[in-house]
């Protein structure tokens, strides 16, 4: 499955808003320095749908704040 991202990094608070069934906001308290937030996207990511870390992968926008990922 392939959902689009919109993240957040910095936040004051980590959490994964969903907005329809492939739209999602995910907020995290870690920067956007040497893919620290991203890392942390995917964990909360993979909490939220209830999988692995190692089954949601960033398919495009590593460095962007608009990301396409994918989730096994």
């Amino acid at each position: 499955m392939k959902i689009s991202v919109h993240a957040k990094p910095g936040a004051r608070e980590e959490k994964v808003e969903k907005i329809s069934d492939t739209e999602f906001n995910v907020s995290v308290k870690e920067p956007p320095i040497e893919g620290r937030a991203n890392q942390a996207i995917i964990k909360a990511l993979a909490e939220y749908f209830h999988v692995s870390s190692s089954r949601v992968n960033i398919v495009l926008g590593r460095t962007l704040r608009n990301k396409i990922i994918e989730i096994n």
